[in-house]
């Protein structure tokens, strides 16, 4: 199967990991030239070209804790992590939302990074082992306890997105929270010891009463919200008939492949309103459609 066109793809920066560790290294790149993302909390600050815009770092706090983005054009690149707690906002606001769906790919990646990044910070400013404060380490991509000395990273947290077909229509659901007449494609975590295709099998199963088979992997998108790996992936079932868990779900059913392309050019006579077109649901929805 090709890859779908991913949302979240061509980071423009080098995560240069060699010089996370290397603080020698890392010194050179901190200085008049360098550059640090400009965040509001933790949404973008977009340029009037739509672009992420970036300061320096005269622009910081001085006690500023830095996480190190990566390299480009000689230049380093940097995010500053906000004082005091994050709130770890699970889900998009209407200004990320509205960013997001203005920038270029390779913006979407860097905000994706720095963002998960930066609220993981703010939220692990104590140790788990024993409470006492942590330090950054290794450019940002570590915190250490400086008193029982346990290493921490940052997290990501696998979710499957899948596509079910049968006799070529195509299963959505929708969530209480979502828009009016908003389907997307079902969606959930991977649980601990388990595989990505057999995540597949059970959220659909529970979600919405339909068993799947010939689970394949598509495309991955980063989702900061707030560290989320979308991986997406296509199933077939054999029986449409559906049984929907109203704890997860207001409503699911299966769209024609008319319906689809009705509600993806966005015609009078659409079913559904379609994901937009920075989240991965939509681009594997476009895929299913070219195929």
């Amino acid at each position: 199967m090709n890859d779908p066109a991913a949302a979240v793809t061509g980071l423009a920066l080098d995560r240069a990991d060699h010089l996370r560790a290397d603080p020698d290294g890392l010194a050179p790149y901190m200085n008049w030239k360098a550059r640090v993302l400009k965040l509001d909390g933790l949404e973008p600050v977009l340029t009037p070209a739509r672009a992420l815009e970036w300061g320096t770092l005269a622009d910081c706090d001085p006690d500023a804790e830095l996480l190190f983005l990566g390299l480009a054009d000689g230049r380093g690149y940097f995010a500053a992590v906000p004082q005091g707690h994050s709130n770890g906002a699970a889900r998009m606001s209407a200004p990320a939302r509205a960013a997001m769906a203005a920038l270029g790919a390779d913006d979407l990646e860097t905000f994706a990074m720095a963002r998960s990044m930066v609220d993981w910070h703010a939220r692990h400013r104590f140790c788990a082992q024993c409470g006492a404060p942590t330090q950054i380490a290794k450019g940002g991509w570590q915190r250490t306890c400086g008193s029982c000395k346990a290493e921490h990273f940052p997290r990501v947290d696998p979710v499957t997105i899948m596509l079910v077909e049968c006799d070529g229509q195509l299963l959505l659901g929708r969530q209480p929270n979502f828009p009016g007449g908003f389907y997307s494609a079902l969606a959930g975590f991977v649980e601990p010891g388990e595989t990505i295709e057999s995540a597949v099998r059970r959220e659909v199963l529970e979600e919405a009463g339909v068993a799947v088979r010939d689970v394949s992997y598509c495309s991955s998108q980063a989702w900061p919200f707030p560290s989320q790996l979308m991986i997406g992936c296509h199933a077939f079932a054999d029986d449409p008939a559906i049984t929907i868990d109203t704890t997860e779900l207001e409503d699911a059913r299966w769209f024609t492949r008319q319906d689809v392309a009705d509600a993806m050019a966005g015609r009078d006579s659409a079913s559904f309103t379609p994901p937009p077109s920075m989240a991965i649901a939509h681009h594997l929805i476009r895929w299913w459609l070219a195929r």
